[in-house]
């Protein structure tokens, strides 16, 4: 159903060369555990697949944060202060039409099935009950947002757990003390040491930084780690930073820096895309108009000539771990129809917006009915092609091709 004919194997090392080889590595050791740990990892793989054409020309264009899966939603602490429950990751953000994001998600939620303990069938009520939540919360022309007092269920439950999390528990987790001084846990599956070099152009970039700020000692630098998190971004420079924060050794926060690269929709978009001062602009600009509250410290910054996006840490237990084997099917309904109505008002919320569709054309979208049905059975198939090119990649995988 591709394009065209792509050679797995040489398609996967070429997209990812030049990046760490420590953490490129476990990125396809992640790819290599099934294949919906592979289809986050090949999100350029999965756009090369798309149909181009039908409901992928004609949905409205919207601001779309282009990796939409089950594990691109999740709780934090915006710049408010206070928990929401949101997208989550922007990397790919792009202008593209509403489908994209939906086959994207739907196709997820079929690849995921087994690792999750659903069966075909629930997997595929669960796309209906998405599409609908969805449909129904953009026909409603108004974007709403997830918070404890709205939420309810699995997400209820996360959120909550973030707003009692208390920053000493968290600092524990995540930093051992030395003494009276924290230090970043460099443990491999969270973090791996930073070379000399690499310490000393982060510090010299966070006092650059600081500077700037309106309390400079705030973002005093206490020690910085290379960071293992995600999947697709694997290898791609990030960097877990320690700073002083609100005092030692409790108050200390803990920061994201992570290299901003063009987006892999870029060669497959059927529209032109604004010109951004850096692809950290780019994906700043996206979140900011898609999530309700942004993330603490989020912003585009360059460190050398490089762009990087900073934000607060946001740690990956922070999502609802779905799991048919602990929870029920309505409650697993319930995490999905939340996702399909945290899409809806993100497009809503964007709407109108250096090109995407007005408020009044997704409201028409949501009425039609014939691209639901289209979508359901588009999914069907990019599932089945998903699965079939991770069984390509693990044969080779285990021929020792990626080692």
């Amino acid at each position: 159903m591709g394009r065209q004919r792509i050679d797995i194997v040489q398609d996967i090392v070429r997209f990812n060369a030049g990046r760490d080889p420590e953490r490129l590595l476990l990125k396809y050791q992640h790819m290599r555990g099934d294949p919906f740990a592979f289809l986050r990892g090949a999100c350029h793989l999965f756009y090369q697949r798309l149909p181009d054409s039908g409901v992928f020309k004609t949905a409205p264009l919207v601001w779309s944060c282009g990796d939409l899966h089950l594990e691109n939603f999740g709780s934090f602490k915006g710049d408010n202060r206070l928990p929401c429950f949101d997208l989550n990751d922007f990397d790919e953000g792009v202008l593209a039409p509403a489908s994209w994001d939906l086959i994207r998600l739907l196709t997820s939620l079929r690849v995921g099935a087994h690792s999750l303990g659903l069966s075909s069938s629930d997997a595929q009520t669960l796309c209906g009950s998405f599409l609908q939540a969805y449909s129904s919360a953009l026909a409603g022309g108004k974007a709403q947002w997830v918070e404890p007092q709205t939420a309810h269920g699995l997400v209820k439950q996360l959120l909550d757990s973030l707003r009692e999390r208390q920053r000493p528990a968290f600092l524990d987790a995540r930093t051992q003390l030395k003494g009276k001084k924290r230090r970043l846990k460099i443990d491999g599956k969270r973090a791996l040491p930073a070379t000399q070099a690499q310490r000393e152009q982060v510090t010299a970039f966070m006092d650059t930084f600081a500077r700037a700020q309106a309390h400079p000692a705030f973002y005093k630098v206490l020690d910085v780690a290379r960071r293992i998190a995600g999947t697709g971004s694997l290898g791609v420079e990030r960097y877990a930073i320690l700073v002083q924060g609100k005092g030692s050794p409790d108050g200390h926060y803990l920061l994201d820096l992570k290299q901003a690269l063009p987006s892999s929709l870029a060669a497959h978009l059927p529209v032109k895309q604004p010109k951004w001062a850096t692809q950290a602009h780019r994906v700043v600009a996206v979140q900011q108009r898609m999530q309700a509250v942004s993330m603490a410290f989020l912003q585009p910054v360059s460190m050398g000539h490089t762009a990087y996006v900073l934000r607060g840490l946001q740690p990956a237990e922070d999502r609802v771990s779905l799991n048919r084997s602990k929870q029920s099917l309505d409650d697993i309904r319930g995490v999905i129809t939340t996702m399909g109505r945290t899409v809806a008002w993100a497009q809503l919320r964007s709407s109108g917006r250096q090109g995407s569709a007005t408020a009044d054309e997704l409201m028409d979208f949501a009425q039609r009915q014939k691209w639901q049905h289209k979508l359901l059975a588009h999914a069907h198939d990019m599932a089945l092609q998903t699965q079939q090119d991770a069984a390509t990649f693990a044969e080779a995988y285990d021929d020792g091709v990626f080692s």
